[in-house]
């Protein structure tokens, strides 16, 4: 299956290094895809899911110090898909959302686009 790119996709990014959010970010809208944020902290990134229009997100596991377990809680409840974005590993991901998936850092931007495409845009 294909991905469908036709349709722009708005994903919250989170990520607390300023470089490593705008390379993610120049990447993404090379994608067709509108970047909400970048959030660097569990609160901004929680006004912005308030906010709503989200599509999807990319989600550090950890920003300056604090675990964004909130931040998964609030986009499960809201059914808006994520991918944990850490190089911790799995067992550094929030107890309740073990079974999201990871792109491990660093990632390659063909390696973020492919998990867009198969998590967000629904291709096999």
């Amino acid at each position: 299956m294909e991905a469908d790119r036709s349709q722009p996709l708005r994903i919250l990014l989170v990520e607390d290094e300023p470089l490593v959010a705008m390379a993610i970010e120049d990447s993404l809208e090379t994608q067709n895809v509108g970047v909400v944020g970048p959030a660097a902290t569990v609160a901004e990134a929680l006004d912005l899911i308030a906010e709503g229009g989200i599509d999807a997100a990319l989600l550090d596991v950890t920003l300056r110090g604090e675990r964004v377990d909130s931040v998964a809680d609030a986009l499960s409840a809201r059914d808006i898909p994520f991918v944990f974005t850490t190089g911790h590993g799995a067992a550094g991901l929030p107890r309740n959302h073990q079974d999201r998936p990871v792109l491990t850092k660093p990632f390659r931007e063909i390696e973020m686009n492919d998990a867009i495409d198969r998590y967000f845009r629904g291709a096999v």
